[in-house]
């Protein structure tokens, strides 16, 4: 256990720059962790108001502030990563902030097992404070390829990120459990479970998860079609989280609910749980609902609605919803952004106004951080509707 939290055990998650650090994030906290990205928190530690604005501006310049004040963090990158001595300056002022950030979170998390995702983690104080240190493994190539093609980098920018980082073989040789994220989901996956398991039982949460295996039949069967939809009794309904092994079933929801417009792959779902959980609506063994949503720095958002035409929408999203709120309240989430289809949102108008969430725009949510989740999160032709879960924020505005 950690000396820091002794009624915890916390898992120190490094790598170096695209080897997949999140996507191993994502699994533990499938499994029941509580996760912490520390590169996110270092963004919030230099938001617009926060303690870090200040001493990165008087230290680096106006030139890194965009029109409407708040840093440019792309213009920031490129310096620091091109002068070690601009980065240093940069890790002297945010890392102090990011550790009093994460000690306020584990302190306060309901989870026995916390993992905390943080690309400096072994050059800093945290190692100290972890009682395993994770190390996520991926090629050269493999890097430079996600930079360019899922962040959009330019290949010059791309090696200038690989190559200012420490070798990725000298953090390797420091782990406790090295993450081979070289193939597809489900190997990482099987590496991940294998790892938990070894995690002190009194530590883990209980967990039924098992690594998904293709299904000669789906386990779960989505609601039938009926040519005139009767409606279930809301005593029927069900909430269940969903595991990788319900991919194929899961998609062939999706698949009916949207009358074909969306054909996701049993593939396509497993890669998904990479970055969010489901939650399925059940009535009598049949998926009559679904959500699909994720908590990325401290912001619930769901980008994936969906309830069947027989389905009650009072109580059946209310079930849903109220799933996820309690979930995304243990995860400290500060907000909750659900992106809904037009008909959804019209269909249950009364709802959204009843649970408490008002339509917005991204940029009317005031708080950069949040505005920012809407922007990465939010599909095309969806409506925002926003709640605020707690008035408190990390690092938040003096």
């Amino acid at each position: 256990m950690s000396a820091r939290w002794p009624d915890k055990y916390v898992i120190g998650l490094t790598g170096n720059i695209a080897v997949g650090k999140s996507v191993v994030r994502k699994m533990l906290e499938h499994l029941g962790a509580y996760g912490i990205d520390a590169d996110q928190l270092a963004h919030r530690a230099i938001a617009k108001g926060a303690p870090g604005y200040k001493p990165v501006v008087e230290t680096f310049g106006k030139w890194i502030l965009k029109p409407d004040g708040e840093i440019d963090r792309m213009k920031l990158a490129r310096l620091v990563f091109s002068d070690p001595d601009a980065m240093r300056q940069l890790e002297a002022i945010v890392h102090p902030l990011v550790l009093q950030a994460i000690d306020y979170l584990v302190r306060r998390s309901k989870r026995k097992v916390v993992v905390i995702e943080a690309i400096k983690l072994l050059e800093t104080d945290l190692r100290q404070w972890c009682d395993a240190i994770w190390v996520v493994d991926a090629p050269a190539e493999l890097q430079l390829q996600r930079l360019i093609h899922k962040r959009g980098l330019r290949e010059s920018e791309a090696y200038q990120r690989i190559l200012a980082q420490p070798p990725q073989a000298d953090k390797v040789a420091q782990a406790d459990v090295v993450i081979h994220n070289d193939k597809d989901f489900e190997t990482t996956w099987k590496q991940v479970l294998e790892a938990w398991k070894r995690i002190p039982a009194r530590f883990r949460e209980p967990t039924r998860v098992e690594p998904a295996k293709p299904k000669p039949k789906p386990e779960v069967q989505p609601a039938a079609p009926t040519a005139k939809p009767e409606t279930l009794p809301a005593e029927a309904l069900k909430v269940q989280r969903a595991t990788p092994k319900h991919a194929r079933s899961i998609s062939d929801f999706i698949a009916q609910v949207t009358n074909g417009k969306e054909r996701p792959s049993r593939t396509d779902i497993i890669a998904r749980f990479g970055d969010r959980a489901y939650v399925l609506l059940m009535a009598d063994g049949r998926i009559v609902g679904l959500a699909g949503w994720q908590v990325e720095n401290l912001v619930a958002r769901v980008p994936e609605l969906y309830l069947v035409e027989e389905a009650p929408v009072d109580t059946g999203l209310e079930h849903l919803i109220r799933y996820i709120e309690e979930n995304a309240r243990e995860l400290q989430s500060e907000a909750i952004l659900l992106f809904v289809g037009p008909d959804l949102y019209k269909r249950a108008l009364h709802v959204w106004k009843k649970l408490g969430y008002e339509p917005r725009t991204a940029k009317a949510l005031g708080i950069q951080a949040w505005i920012e989740a809407a922007e990465e999160s939010q599909p095309p032709g969806t409506i925002l509707l926003f709640k605020q879960l707690r008035k408190d924020r990390v690092l938040h505005p003096i």
